[in-house]
């Protein structure tokens, strides 16, 4: 019996990337099957070089042809992605950085900053370059976070440009930094967007493979400012489980998807006892958009913010910080695979 590549196609629709949870087929990994006499070859392109997670398609690719073609020698041949934007996304527009990412929140109070700390330090553990930009204004909580003393101040290079801190691997600016901690920052629209028109123009971030904008709450004028500013890869929202939290989640989803920016993935944070679970998977369900993960309640996450040591590298251990690495994990993949991601409400 013959098979034929349609008849493939469709059985390889079956096998899941184990990190991302989705189709080969539909992520764009196949990249040809070739069927000559009793020969099957599969090229397909990963963007991870993990062993692991070749060997686990490579199997499962195997085992799908060889079901319907008992008796076909099968090749699955795998090749590692240049890591660069994908076609249906816009490459940025600052020099040197290939992704430009926001991370967003439709309320506060559900740890978005707390997540964005732990994501881009878990995106420097898997060997990416990056780049942590706080804008949100009104509570630059990052230096904080990172454990970056507030007399700390960037310099600035002969261009006249700000060159941001570096701490634990990656780069960061934040007018937590640029401000003393007890002044408020009383500002309106033009200020804000002139605020982060500067973190994007007039910062020396380098060669950048992610920079990660710490958005403040909400859809405002920042928000805005952003989406206008700088083509970006997409957007991931933070969001607790509780359906209070939900409602604004869907406004924030909306807005990025209005401004034509791709929704990456949402996270759900404090998932648990106190304040439920499942609640942020039901909403990416709903809004179609990518689930990247749940992080538990955990004492050590709160404490680590505190102390400037995250729990991503003093608990890595921590069920926790396995959630933020699988949600990078994650993340670096889809922004890689942006071409199949949709602007629109669906995929």
């Amino acid at each position: 019996m013959e098979i034929t590549k349609e008849q493939v196609l469709e059985a390889l629709k079956e096998v899941k990337d184990p990190e991302l949870k989705r189709d080969i087929v539909s992520l764009g990994m196949l990249r040809n099957v070739d069927i000559q006499g009793g020969k099957v070859a599969i090229h397909l392109s990963l963007t991870t070089p993990s062993a692991k997670v070749h060997e686990e398609i490579r199997r499962a690719v195997s085992e799908k042809v060889s079901r319907l073609w008992p008796s076909a020698e099968v090749q699955v041949e795998i090749a590692v992605a240049a890591k660069s934007p994908g076609a249906g996304l816009p490459k940025s527009a600052i020099p040197g950085i290939r992704h430009v990412i926001a991370i967003a929140s439709g309320k506060g109070g559900v740890g978005k900053t707390t997540v964005a700390v732990n994501l881009a330090l878990a995106l420097v553990k898997l060997g990416y370059k990056v780049g942590l930009m706080d804008v949100d204004i009104y509570g630059p909580n990052v230096p904080l976070m990172l454990g970056i003393s507030h007399e700390v101040r960037p310099s600035v290079s002969e261009e006249d440009k700000l060159i941001p801190i570096e701490a634990k691997g990656l780069r960061m600016i934040s007018m937590g930094v640029l401000v003393p901690p007890d002044q408020p920052m009383v500002w309106r629209g033009p200020m804000l967007h002139s605020a982060v028109t500067q973190f994007l123009q007039k910062v020396v971030w380098g060669e950048l493979d992610f920079l990660l904008a710490d958005l403040p709450p909400g859809t405002g004028d920042v928000q805005l400012s952003l989406v206008q500013s700088v083509p970006l890869s997409g957007a991931v929202i933070v969001t607790t489980p509780q359906e209070v939290a939900l409602l604004d989640v869907r406004k924030g989803i909306a807005m990025f998807r209005k401004t034509q920016v791709p929704i990456l993935g949402v996270i759900e944070n404090m998932s648990g006892e106190i304040f439920g679970s499942g609640g942020g998977e039901q909403a990416a369900r709903d809004c179609q958009a990518p689930f990247l993960g749940r992080i538990g309640l955990d004492a050590r996450i709160r404490q680590g913010g505190d102390a400037g040591n995250p729990i991503l590298l003093s608990a890595p251990e921590a069920p926790a910080a396995e959630g933020f690495m699988q949600a990078a994990r994650e993340l670096a993949a889809l922004a890689d695979q942006g071409a199949n991601l949709s602007y629109g409400v669906s995929r």
